[in-house]
């Protein structure tokens, strides 16, 4: 079922708040795309290694959206490597010398979590000679916004790549992030990639990772505790989150639990009458840490109070 009109027109209904996000988004995007210089010990820990436990499968990590961009799967079939994600607009040739390293197998296919310039911003690079799949809302967020490497390939709620003897399923379980959010699914490995839908732990300038709601790309907080709980329905025991370390299905539910908790106290204070220039002050989320600004507080507001 093709639920694109739905999940691209929900956003905030003050225009002020909706500035402010997609001022921020641009912003981001345009750090990202210059190539920061990373200090010996950064460059480490970004550096292609084994998923502990999981034969043929590799992580080049990502912690953040502009240093180091979103963690990218690497699993090697034997006839070729899928990759999940690529991180940005100039880090195909890292993620082509870091692959090489521990595979001499040719990038087939190249998997989209979603559409933001950490995570996909090399598509055009790799679509010479491989092919680039995302969710169909993924690609309309990266036409809208004048973004390079839109797939010709794409999918609505589920699809698959068979590549040697492994398989990989793409799940689109809902909104939360933005429109376009993929689910990476291993299932013989028992393991997902997440993209955004699920982050964790400190960027690389050791501040605080929080989940971010794109509402000028079709996220929501009030759909993605739902969204979750369709990736909770996988088989899985570890997890590739867009952001952060290798972790487990507990830390999803611990995350799920979190964010439920931000939505129903946000909707708690609607109902009790706070406005939304008293909710950032209102809300106490000390216990979730996650830093979110109050800008980001008044446009969860502005969804759930809809």
């Amino acid at each position: 079922m093709n639920k694109t009109a739905n999940m691209t027109t929900i956003m905030p209904t003050s225009v002020l708040a909706t500035l402010i996000l997609v001022s921020v988004t641009v912003l981001n995007f345009a750090t990202a795309q210059q190539r920061p210089t990373l200090t010996p010990e950064q460059l480490e820990r970004v550096r292609i290694q084994p998923v502990p436990g999981k034969n043929g499968l590799y992580i080049i990590p990502g912690f953040d959206g502009s240093l180091s961009g979103g963690n990218v799967a690497v699993r090697v079939t034997g006839d070729g490597v899928i990759l999940v994600d690529n991180k940005f607009s100039y880090s195909y040739s890292d993620i082509t010398r870091q692959v090489a390293s521990v595979t001499p197998e040719p990038i087939r296919y190249v998997l989209n979590t979603h559409h933001h310039g950490d995570h996909a911003g090399s598509n055009a690079d790799f679509m010479p000679a491989a092919q680039v799949i995302a969710h169909e809302n993924a690609r309309a967020n990266m036409l809208r916004n004048d973004q390079a490497g839109a797939p010709s390939i794409v999918f609505g709620q589920r699809t698959g790549v068979f590549l040697g003897d492994a398989e990989v399923q793409i799940h689109h379980f809902g909104r939360g992030h933005t429109s376009g959010d993929s689910v990476i699914f291993f299932p013989d490995l028992s393991t997902v990639h997440t993209g955004d839908l699920f982050v964790w732990g400190e960027r690389l300038d050791g501040s605080t990772l929080a989940p971010f709601i794109d509402y000028a790309n079709g996220g929501s907080a009030a759909e993605w505790t739902a969204t979750l709980d369709g990736l909770l329905a996988l088989d899985f025991d570890t997890v590739i989150p867009g952001h952060g370390p290798i972790l487990t299905r507990t830390d999803v539910r611990i995350f799920r639990g979190k964010f439920n908790q931000l939505v129903t106290r946000i909707t708690s204070l609607i109902e009790s009458g706070i406005g939304r220039d008293e909710i950032a002050n209102a809300l106490d989320i000390e216990d979730l840490n996650w830093p979110l600004t109050p800008a980001r507080i008044q446009a969860i507001f502005d969804e759930l109070a809809e």
